[in-house]
């Protein structure tokens, strides 16, 4: 799962049995631009490899007027924004009954995350979260 939150409520998500790479999460970056409509994303992210790859760094800078990454300090889960929707999967969408098998826990994660995107909201109290509150500052 690929997941991008915003401190207006907004979710956005791929949902991928593929295995996360610069590739999978260029792709990621290059919708979110495309759907944004000409308003830059600005990404808080972590130091994963993917995120630091060549082929996303050249398409950030191709595109700085579009989208901006900003890198959190390593071995910080606990400031990212999306951690709090990692949370909440595992408590709500994991943590209430035990799947048969693997098909069914994709089933209960999607309908879990589908619930989220209708429910902005919850999404926007991610930021509310101590840690976290530094990125849910009011853009200029």
């Amino acid at each position: 799962m690929i997941a991008a939150v915003s401190n207006t409520g907004t979710l956005r998500l791929r949902v991928s049995d593929e295995r996360f790479t610069a590739a999978l999460f260029l792709d990621f970056l290059k919708r979110l631009v495309k759907d944004n409509r000409g308003r830059k994303v600005v990404l808080i992210v972590d130091g994963h490899p993917a995120h630091r790859a060549r082929i996303v760094r050249d398409y950030v800078a191709a595109n700085a007027s579009q989208i901006e990454l900003h890198f959190l300090p390593g071995c910080s889960p606990e400031l990212n924004p999306a951690e709090m929707l990692n949370q909440d999967v595992k408590t709500n969408a994991l943590g209430r009954r035990r799947p048969l098998d693997l098909t069914e826990l994709k089933a209960d994660i999607r309908q879990f995350l589908r619930s989220c995107q209708r429910q902005s909201a919850k999404v926007a109290r991610y930021f509310q979260e101590r840690r976290v509150t530094y990125a849910a500052a009011p853009t200029i």
